[in-house]
């Protein structure tokens, strides 16, 4: 059986990623990072998030928007396995996927209401590019989401800080102080692909409005200039 699916919109998030490069490869890896979800015109109903207020964790899904493709591919190349073993794309969390839906487990720090935009949720550890569609919410349940005992495949560590980080304090200065906590959680995680280690080549995203680059090198990454 087949059949078309019409899905809107109900939302857009609110993050300090202008562009997919340097995004954390999961949610939750960053606590530091916030973010915020604004509900479009038809869903600034707070009688639609009644009761929301008792989860700390929500479930956001969303649409991979800038690598969406005409074609897609049954195997793709994962990051962890360094992008040079392909496995089945239902085996992965590529973007690439015959429907872009993406799938973030966040923690819902609070829900303001705003005269501008109706309710917004704040959240953290998203993964999420600033301007991202987001086509529905729902709450995070510990007893039927959390499985303790479940196998990873060839996921199953956890992605953890591989790079020390420096940033010289002049530059640090240029990020309002509540964001320089995120920036540094991002850049240990190693924003770069799997496939390069170039110790000359500067690296570049933007982040909380600022254009930020760097260079790796020994296991060192350090900021060259935020701008």
């Amino acid at each position: 059986m087949s059949g078309t699916y019409a899905m809107h919109p109900i939302a857009h998030i609110r993050s300090d990623f202008g562009s997919k490069f340097g995004v954390p490869r999961q949610s939750g890896l960053v606590d530091a990072l916030t973010a915020a979800v604004v509900f479009e015109e038809p869903y600034r109903n707070p009688d639609a998030l009644r009761g929301l207020e008792g989860f700390s964790h929500i479930w956001l899904i969303w649409v991979f928007h800038q690598s969406q493709r005409t074609e897609w591919s049954p195997t793709v190349r994962p990051p962890r396995l360094g992008g040079n073993q392909r496995v089945g794309v239902f085996a992965s969390r590529s973007p690439f996927r015959p429907n872009p839906i993406g799938l973030s487990s966040v923690k819902l720090e609070a829900i303001e209401h705003t005269d501008r935009f109706g309710p917004v949720l704040r959240i953290r550890g998203a993964d999420l590019v600033d301007g991202t569609p987001i086509l529905d919410i729902k709450p995070y349940l510990p007893y039927g989401d959390c499985h303790p005992d479940a196998s990873g495949g060839f996921a199953s560590e956890a992605a953890r800080p591989t790079l020390a980080v420096e940033i010289p304090p002049d530059l640090l200065e240029r990020l309002p102080a509540d964001r320089r906590e995120a920036l540094r959680e991002v850049l240990a995680l190693d924003p770069r692909p799997r496939y390069q280690d170039d110790p000359d080549r500067v690296y570049g995203f933007s982040f909380a409005g600022r254009e930020v680059r760097f260079t790796v090198a020994d296991d060192r990454l350090t900021v060259t200039e935020i701008e």
